[in-house]
This record gives structure tokens, sequence and C-alpha cells, in this order.
């Protein structure tokens, strides 16, 4: 089933599979627009995605009851510790979101995709709709969910990432045609998909999408070496999507793509660094604007004028602080430079793998 398109109806399909046996589902599900009729541009032409069969429904009941159907399924596929992201819009996503929270889903986040080129209001009778909205949510309350913090705050240069993600809306090259026209209306960017994909899931893991459309999840599960099962009952879209599988190459190195958190690297203490004199005894710590000085003593504590204990304790009593990360607080003098004594410490993490 691995990296597979299974054509036919997502609910079904799900259920087919042992409950369980996937780490996250990423869905796009119909929108239930409620529109009446053609949406049309200035220029007359019609906007598309508005009318296509799989978007209509007999009224709420109908889409509630569509919605619980594949999210009891999704559910049933989810691994304990598994979580869950949908994507919608003002159109469904609070009735989804209220529908997780009756399934038992445990709600984490909610992200809005701000699009950097959205479409334009046509009409002129209401704002500009210039984002969607997904919903994060673990399978329980209680489960011990994958969240790459690390990644998330690389992919973001340094600082936390936050809830509301500037993305432009997939265009160019990325958006996939037909003889000239696109081949899916709502087809998703892939930059999307890897915040979703690199955030929530571990390389080798599996993630599902009961709307794989035109496959946009499975292109960047591939890119970054996870495993994907798509669920599509458009014969077309499938045909799309599996050409574009097809080109797509899995990461030339696996550690490319392996973002382990820091919880799970080695425990280095300070000491460590002194027993292999990458630290001498009598080294002069400083903080980074020399406010504070400690010397190195050779049983791995530092002492300052008036405190001695580890890096941690002696950086927290210098500031009068209740806590200190001391490996984030002192430095060490390099031939006139201040450099963080973390360097060390992840020198001594590269020996020991």
């Amino acid at each position: 089933m691995l990296n597979q398109i299974l054509e036919g109806d997502c609910v079904e399909k799900m259920r087919s599979l042992p409950a369980g046996s996937v780490d996250a589902v990423f869905a796009d599900p119909p929108y239930n627009l409620q529109l009446d009729g053609e949406l049309l541009r200035p220029n007359h032409s019609r906007v598309d995605g508005v009318t296509d069969a799989w978007d209509q429904f007999d009224g709420f009941a109908a889409y509630d009851e569509f919605t619980r159907a594949w999210l009891d399924a999704a559910r049933h596929v989810l691994k304990p510790d598994g979580t869950l992201w949908v994507i919608g819009s003002y159109h469904n996503i609070f009735r989804i979101g209220a529908q997780l929270q009756d399934l038992g889903f445990w709600m984490l986040n909610d992200v809005v995709w701000r699009k950097t080129n959205p479409m334009p209001n046509f009409k002129g009778r209401r704002f500009t709709n210039a984002h969607e909205t997904l919903i994060w949510c673990a399978r329980d309350q209680k489960s011990k969910y994958t969240f790459n913090y690390q990644a998330m705050k690389a992919l973001n240069e340094d600082l936390q990432m936050r809830s509301d993600w500037l993305l432009p809306i997939c265009t160019g090259a990325e958006r996939l045609k037909k003889d000239g026209k696109k081949a899916h209306p709502t087809q998703k960017p892939e930059s999307l998909l890897h915040r979703v994909i690199l955030s929530s899931t571990n390389p080798g893991e599996v993630i599902l999408d009961p709307f794989f459309g035109t496959g946009t999840t499975g292109a960047v599960a591939r890119k970054l070496g996870r495993n994907f099962i798509g669920i599509e009952d458009n014969a077309e879209y499938i045909a799309a999507a599996r050409a574009r599988l097809e080109k797509v190459p899995g990461p030339a190195e696996t550690g490319l793509v392996d973002t382990p958190s820091k919880k799970s690297q080695p425990r280095v203490p300070f000491g460590w660094l002194v027993e292999r004199g990458l630290l001498e005894p009598g080294t002069v710590l400083f903080d980074h604007r020399r406010r504070h000085s400690a010397k190195v003593h050779a049983d791995g504590s530092i002492k300052s004028s008036d405190h001695r204990g580890s890096i941690h304790r002696v950086g927290a009593l210098v500031q009068g602080a209740p806590a200190c990360n001391g490996w984030q607080f002192w430095y060490f003098d390099r031939e006139g430079e201040l450099v963080p004594i973390d360097i060390l410490r992840q020198k001594v993490r590269a020996e020991l793998h």
C-alpha cells in the first residue's frame, strides 16, 4: 500500500486499511462553496473549481454527514500518537472543527495560510478572501504526537515558527496543466505541504491523503523521505498524479531530511569539555556582552567573583534570574572573538555518533 494511489471512495479505502497504521493524515476535502451558478471574472472567463460535482452537496446536513464519515475513517487509520491536518475556508472549516472535537480529536493549532497572491473578489461586495485555515489536531488528548520544533525554527531563521504562514498560491511551473488548462482547480503549493510534513512527521513515516488530487502530498513526502498513501476517485487526477510522481526523486541522502530534536541528542555535561581538553582549567567565560565572567575549574564547575557551581546555576545567579541555560549564556574568547561554548558541545556530540 505504501507510496501508492488507491482509487475509490476515501471512506471505504481508509476503512480497508489496518487500524492504527499511518502516522499522519493531511486532508484537503471539498469546501462546499455554496455558490449559485458560475463565478465569472471581469473578462467573463469562468473561475475553475466552483461548480465541480465533487464540491456539490444537498445542504449542510449532507456535508456534515460526509465530513463525519471521512473523519471517523481517518481516526480509524491513525496511530494512537498520530496527527491530522485539514485545510478549509470559511465555508467549511468551522463545521469540520466542531466534528473533530465531537469525535475525540485534540486540537493543537489552527494555522492561517495567508496568501501572497490571492484571487480578487470579483463582485466587489466582500473582503478579498486572502487566507485559508488549517486545523492541526492529535488523535487523542493524551497522544504523544510529533512536533519537529527545531526544524520549524531553523526554517524560520532560528525564530519560533508562528501559526500564520505567508506563502504564495500554486502558480507557474509547479501548476499542473492539461491541454493548456489547470489539471486540478485547487492544487495546493508544495511549500505548504513542506511545512505540514516536515513539522509533524519523521523520515520513513507514513502520511495519508484521502483527497489526493494531483499528488502534492505524495510529491513532497517523497522529497522529504516519507512514505505516502493517496486516495482519489477521479481517474484524470490519478493519471496526473502518477505522471507527476514518476518525476520526483527521493532525497539524495537520508541525513538531509533528518532533523532530530535536541531532546533526542546525547547529553553532554560541561565537564566533558574540560576532560577532553576543549577548555582548559582557568579559561575565563563571558556572557555575550562581557558584563559577567567566570573561571573554569578542573571538575567542570565555574566560579564567578561571588558564586561557584554549574554553568547553569552560576549563569542564573550572576543575572539574578530564576534559571539559565548556560550553554547559550556563556562564551569563551578565541583570538579576540567570543564563541559560544555550545559549539564545543556540538563537537563532542558529533564524536559520539
